[in-house]
């Protein structure tokens, strides 16, 4: 590429970034950031320690999830009863003749139909 063309498309991206930065700061404006606190930068690759918390901490939120847990289980003192299944249905031997005839009758038809085709 030529150097000329290199050089007007900096240009052109460096105009488009300042425009983008002033839209950027007229929108914390409105929403009441000032533009004195600039975004903090992305580092790639870059990642916070984690936070170590004590033994004692852990122990206290637990005990804490706890009873929370038995405060909103206190009203469900009714035991869970499991639903009884339905009895299954049976079938009349009246339709399951029907049906056994109606298929019949389909399979018949499909047959005939088949050896007209040849």
């Amino acid at each position: 590429m030529d150097k000329s063309i290199l050089m007007a498309a900096l240009v052109g991206y460096e105009v488009q970034l300042q425009k983008l930065q002033t839209a950027i700061a007229e929108i914390r404006s409105q929403l009441g950031q000032g533009p004195g606190r600039p975004a903090a930068p992305i580092v790639e690759g870059a990642s916070q320690p984690r936070r170590q918390m004590s033994a004692a901490a852990k122990k206290r939120i637990a005990a804490g999830q706890k009873k929370r847990w038995a405060a909103f289980h206190a009203n469900d003192t009714k035991p869970v009863a499991a639903k009884k299944a339905a009895p299954k249905r049976k079938m009349s031997p009246e339709r399951k003749a029907a049906l056994v005839a109606n298929l019949a009758k389909a399979r018949a038809a499909r047959a005939a139909k088949r050896a007209a085709q040849q």
